[in-house]
């Protein structure tokens, strides 16, 4: 159902099982598939919108990104099936760097939250009130920012990674660990986190003991990588493969 105040680009490809509320501005290059409902007054360009989403009153999906490079390439924003995208939430389409902004299925973008240019969330992220993310972020499945939470360009946030209130996040957050503060530190492992994913005892232990190799065994970052690469752990392999990708230096305790 399309509100008859609703404002739909011709070239807009809809499908059945779509709602779009009132005052609705849908412009050009814009996919939506079917269950998805658009409350009224959110305007959506030049994006592809996934099956059963959900996307609330005065947001913005897909305006141009706030980058001075930007010279009008045809890029994109990419939203995965059953992500919601509450009040007002700024999501901008990419650049000529990677041509998409993505966000995977299953999120949940509270009100006020900014997504900007080539920025990956992966699956199943919670990203809280008046949360921004700059540009290039990388965002590991599961992850979740609390409100008010800033993030550098180019940083990378692992999976399963929680992100505190009000930090500032500078440096790279390796997966299953809390980070927090200005210039945010980490302050242990995401435990209620990985319990919720139904991790085994010996599964948290793994991680624990990669924590304090990392951490609080005394040794250099190649030392202990080393150390963790003797581990046969898929979640220790995650956290070695995170580390070798960063570029911007990890948050530490």
């Amino acid at each position: 159902m399309i509100h008859q105040t609703a404002v739909v680009d011709k070239n807009a490809a809809i499908e059945d099982n779509v709602e779009i509320g009132p005052y609705v501005v849908i412009g050009p290059g814009v996919t939506i598939k079917s269950g998805t409902k658009i409350h009224g007054q959110s305007v959506i360009e030049y994006a592809a919108i996934g099956h059963n989403c959900e996307i609330f009153n005065f947001s913005s999906i897909g305006k141009r990104p706030q980058d001075l490079k930007y010279q009008g390439e045809k890029t994109e924003v990419v939203v995965g099936d059953g992500t919601t995208i509450r009040e007002c939430v700024t999501l901008n389409r990419g650049t000529a760097a990677s041509g998409k902004t993505i966000v995977g299925k299953n999120c949940l973008l509270m009100s006020c939250s900014h997504v900007a240019h080539d920025c990956i969330i992966g699956d199943n992220v919670i990203v809280g009130y008046a949360t921004g993310l700059a540009g290039h972020v990388e965002v590991g499945d599961n992850a979740i920012f609390s409100g008010s939470v800033g993030v550098h360009q180019f940083c990378k946030i692992g999976k399963s990674a929680m992100l505190s209130g009000g930090s500032i996040i500078v440096m790279d957050v390796i997966p299953f660990v809390i980070a927090q503060g200005d210039r945010a530190v980490l302050s242990g492992l995401n435990l209620v986190g990985l319990k919720r994913q139904k991790l085994n005892l010996s599964e948290i232990d793994e991680i624990k003991n990669a924590y304090k190799i990392l951490f609080m065994s005394k040794l250099g970052l190649e030392d202990a990588l080393a150390r963790l690469q003797e581990i046969e752990s898929v979640h220790v392999k995650e956290i070695v493969e995170f580390i070798k990708k960063s570029q911007r230096g990890l948050a530490r305790p």
